[in-house]
């Protein structure tokens, strides 16, 4: 306690207040630039991209167990691939308030790596079937391609099947 008053001595105490709003200020900047959100027509050409990388896009949600139990293998996937043109992208299904600052908290908790971008089209009738036309909607699902090949996975992985699969797109 002799310390904290020594400190409120030493400083104005509008110092002291406007210490908590830029940390809370910063705090909310961060979650706001944290992830992009997207609507279909926005998101769709990250699913066309023709250039040498090969793309790993998974769609999930913080709510879907088999999504979350797959975690680790998109993890390790990143640290052993993303100096080796593979860009992943997870992309998060959530939907409700406070997305971003629920998508952020689910990141550190996971210690997700991968770039993750927010989906929020509600109209997924209209958008499923352009991803894969035999996509049924159910997650976790996940679309790997690059310029010359591409395969949709309505499935879970682990990391040595994730691998295997990727491995065909890097030969």
């Amino acid at each position: 306690m002799l310390v904290y008053t020594k400190i409120y001595q030493a400083m104005n105490c509008k110092r002291l207040i406007l210490i908590p709003v830029v940390i809370l200020l910063s705090t909310a900047l961060s979650f706001s630039q944290d992830f992009r959100v997207y609507d279909f027509n926005k998101f769709e050409p990250l699913l066309h991209q023709q250039d040498e990388k090969v793309y790993v896009i998974n769609f999930w949600a913080t709510w879907c167990r088999p999504c979350v139990k797959e975690m680790p293998a998109f993890n390790k996937l990143y640290d052993k691939y993303n100096h080796k043109n593979v860009e992943i992208i997870l992309v998060s299904l959530d939907f409700g308030e406070n997305l971003p600052q629920r998508i952020s908290r689910f990141k550190n908790t996971h210690q997700i790596k991968s770039n993750i971008v927010i989906l929020d089209d509600p109209d997924s009738n209209a958008w499923i079937e352009k991803v894969d036309k035999t996509w049924s909607g159910a997650i976790p699902a996940t679309l790997i391609y690059n310029k010359k090949k591409r395969a949709f996975y309505e499935q879970s992985f682990e990391f040595d099947e994730l691998e295997e699969k990727l491995q065909e797109f890097i030969k």
